[in-house]
């Protein structure tokens, strides 16, 4: 499975960043650090054809003007290792970009992962997964609950991340290099 991204910008990833080392610190949360690159997800899939996947990530990217975008507050996915997250908000563009990615990558995916669709996607930051449990999430949200979650992002990039190991790592980044009407 490959991971269709934007990374954040240095600044606001050094700020995740920070985050998630204060929760391993503090609770010793550190599986989300098996991406080491704040991003946002934009769809899981499985490829075929990952040469034209590459050309048509470029050609998206080559026509998609870089925008802004906005967190605000955590959310909860709930289960036996609940995903904590900072929810980013749709909007617009983000998800023109969405539907452009979905639209183009579909006859090069074997697969997608059905929180990929327009109906279900959440686009979101992870701060904790897989090794949480129900019993942290007090404690855990009460210790985020004094920090104020509003970014603004730019969305200058897109990326694709692939399993290396125990990790997830940027294969390719494509810059955003569309221009204003």
């Amino acid at each position: 499975m490959l991971a269709i991204t934007s990374l954040l910008n240095p600044q606001n990833a050094a700020r995740i960043n920070g985050i998630i080392q204060s929760l391993e610190d503090e609770f010793g949360l550190d599986d989300v650090q098996a991406t080491p690159d704040p991003h946002i997800t934009y769809l899981l899939a499985g490829v075929s054809k990952h040469e034209p996947l590459k050309e048509v990530l470029e050609d998206i990217a080559a026509t998609t003007v870089p925008f802004e975008a906005h967190t605000t507050g955590l959310g909860l996915f709930p289960g036996p290792n609940p995903v904590i997250y900072i929810p980013v908000l749709r909007s617009d563009e983000l998800n023109r970009l969405h539907r452009r990615l979905l639209g183009a990558t579909e006859p090069l995916c074997l697969r997608t992962d059905k929180f990929s669709t327009p109906e279900l996607w959440l686009p979101h930051i992870s701060l904790a997964l897989h090794d949480t449990t129900p019993e942290l999430l007090g404690p855990v949200l009460q210790y985020l609950n004094e920090q104020t979650f509003n970014l603004k992002l730019r969305i200058s990039n897109l990326a694709i991340l692939r399993q290396e190991g125990e990790q997830f790592v940027p294969e390719e980044v494509y810059p955003l290099e569309g221009e204003d009407e």
